[in-house]
């Protein structure tokens, strides 16, 4: 066991792309937790999808040595949609290394991941990382952190993750200013689980914060919330690679095996205590994540259905922030309705599924969580369009709201101004963070913000604004579902519920889209787009048609009148009693309508 006092626990958290997966590999070179020859670069990004997409999806940890002192490193995510791999791995620390990019400055996530550090009292050690890059401007950034963020620019430290430079001072002030953690080795054991995955052969894996005892290998242990009591097999810390050990004391990061086969037992956020001498309160753990964005999922072949549950349950594991339910779709078959925390975060687990556990899903277009009053008088939540109420059974329907804030340089005020109006956006706040950058603070209605709006701010300001996001409630909005019928008939898959001023515009180009789509069939098929009984779009897939005629040269033409009348009957009846074949792949690229 180690002692509390030579024990260093902290976080890099930055913006999206400041480089903290750098500033790992730098740290693990330095000392020397991984051979010179086993180095690669996002060396803690170990999922393919990390590599491929150069972003860090899943916050990892990893103990290192320097100047005696224990260093457990935990590289979080800087996206927005995964916040919450933030918050938990911060639950596990007592400071922070908060980084900044010397060319670029303070950015929203970085607002937003510095306050959640605050939230938690936490020691910050602020960092300008790439000043070996030539736009570098260390001295204005560190001015503007200061002003910002109320940290004295003199204790700014100067840093170059990619070549080295800087990085030994910064070791040197994380074991200097971050304070050693605190807890009672003789105390009854009280583990905090803050990640956990999947292992085919031996269970669910958890990692594991000891807040105050010793989890010892070979003991009892017994989980809080699920109640339940499990030998362990093996405890252990990552230093990259894992390493078993015999125990774990106050303050130590590290890996727990008890075979634990249910999926739903080990929880993040649960906490472990010892059977023969349990703790009697349990750790405060997270708040559960709330979902924003919801779309279907169904496998291609029904036969999958199984796999895919499992599959869920086993995702759900090492990413808590996904809530799933079965639902039925007359279309698609039975399927989940699955929750995500942003589109990004709703595009990985669907790769995921796909890859990991070789799934092919047709995923229904992404809409968010309605409240819809009805005229009774009693509400009810709405997460699928197809399951909203009739129009006359509606009073009135809220929608969920973003606070968005948004920082960008100031010769790009008026485009950014104009995307979010044109997506039905309140200004609420403007400042100047500096002479060239700006800060806008909107609210706009999540239904907007969840499709292209993060690309098209990049794309309107060349890639300089950043965003970051968090919920503000509901409001009341003139909203209607649009409802899809092929030959009559409601196709519950293609429903979506639309702001009114939008609906014809809607309505056309999912009818157009769809026309092109459906093959032809031996009737013509009407292709409507309908608010309640108000049909506002209609288009027409004609009708292969075969040349009844092609034998009746000359002669009466009565002869060909009956030919064309048998023929026209006979579409008449088929029309009554066919059905359409829609092709799956007319699903899945008219759900990618508003790419």
């Amino acid at each position: 066991m180690i002692q509390a006092g030579r024990i260093r626990n902290f976080s890099i958290i930055s913006h999206v792309d400041h480089g903290k997966s750098t500033l790992s590999d730098r740290i693990l070179e330095l000392t020397h937790a991984v051979d010179a020859r086993e180095m690669r670069e996002q060396f803690l990004d170990s999922m393919e999808l990390e590599r491929e997409r150069g972003i860090t999806i899943k916050a990892q940890n990893v103990r290192v040595h320097w100047r005696d002192h224990v260093l457990h490193l935990i590289d979080t995510p800087g996206h927005v949609d995964f916040g919450y791999e933030v918050s938990r791995s911060l639950a596990a620390c007592e400071g922070v290394v908060l980084l900044v990019d010397a060319s670029q400055g303070i950015e929203a996530q970085t607002l937003a991941n510095c306050y959640l550090a605050l939230e938690h009292d936490l020691e910050i050690v602020a960092a300008l990382n790439k000043i070996d890059l030539p736009a570098a401007d260390p001295d204005r950034y560190a001015g503007e952190i200061e002003q910002v963020l109320g940290l004295p620019a003199e204790g700014i430290l100067r840093i170059s993750a990619k070549t080295g430079e800087g990085v030994v001072e910064l070791l040197d002030e994380i074991v200097s200013r971050i304070p050693a953690p605190r807890g009672d080795a003789a105390a009854p054991l009280r583990a905090l689980v803050f990640d956990s995955y999947y292992d085919q052969y031996r269970g669910v894996v958890n990692a594991v914060r000891v807040v105050e005892g010793t989890l010892r290998s070979r003991s009892r242990v017994r989980l809080f919330q699920a109640g339940s009591t499990h030998e362990v097999e093996e405890i252990g810390i990552r230093s990259p690679r894992n390493e078993p050990v015999d125990e774990l004391g106050p303050g130590e990061v590290g890996y727990l095996i008890a075979g634990i086969k249910a999926v739903g037992e080990a929880r993040v956020g649960e906490t472990v205590t010892e059977a023969a001498r349990p703790a009697t309160e349990p750790l405060e753990g997270y708040q559960d994540p709330k979902p924003m964005v919801f779309c279907g999922l169904y496998p291609l072949d029904g036969d999958e259905l199984p796999d895919l549950r499992d599959a869920l349950e086993k995702l759900q594991l090492s990413d808590a922030s996904i809530t799933f339910e079965p639902e039925t779709s007359a279309a698609l078959g039975v399927g989940f309705r699955c929750g995500y925390l942003g589109l990004l975060h709703m595009d990985i687990a669907r790769e995921r599924l796909e890859r990991e556990f070789g799934l092919s899903l047709i995923a229904t277009a992404p809409s968010v969580e309605y409240v819809a009053h009805l005229t009774n008088g009693s509400s009810q939540r709405v997460d699928n369009p197809s399951a909203m109420p009739a129009p006359q059974q509606l009073e009135s329907i809220e929608e969920p709201i973003l606070a968005l804030t948004i920082i960008t340089p100031s010769e790009y005020t008026g485009t950014v101004m104009d995307l979010c109006q044109a997506r039905r956006g309140v200004l609420g706040k403007m400042q100047y963070l500096s002479p060239e950058r700006l800060e806008l603070i909107y609210t706009v209605p999540l239904a907007e913000v969840v499709v292209d709006f993060f690309d098209q701010l990049k794309s309107r300001t060349k890639g300089y604004a950043s965003l970051d996001y968090e919920p503000a409630g509901y409001q009341p909005d003139d909203l209607v579902k649009v409802d899809v019928l092929l030959n009559g008939a409601p196709v519950d898959a293609f429903s979506s519920i639309v702001h009114k001023s939008r609906s014809l515009d809607y309505g056309r180009k999912m009818t157009a889209k769809l026309r092109e789509l459906i093959p032809r069939q031996l009737f013509d098929v009407p292709i409507q787009a309908a608010i309640g009984g108000r049909i506002i779009a209609r288009e027409t897939v004609k009708a292969k048609r075969k040349d009844v005629l092609a034998k009746c040269y000359g002669g009466d033409i009565t002869r060909k009148r009956k030919l064309l009348d048998k023929q026209r009957e006979g579409k008449r009846r088929m029309k009554s009693i066919g059905r359409v074949e829609i092709p799956q792949e007319a699903f899945i690229s008219a759900l990618r309508l508003e790419e």
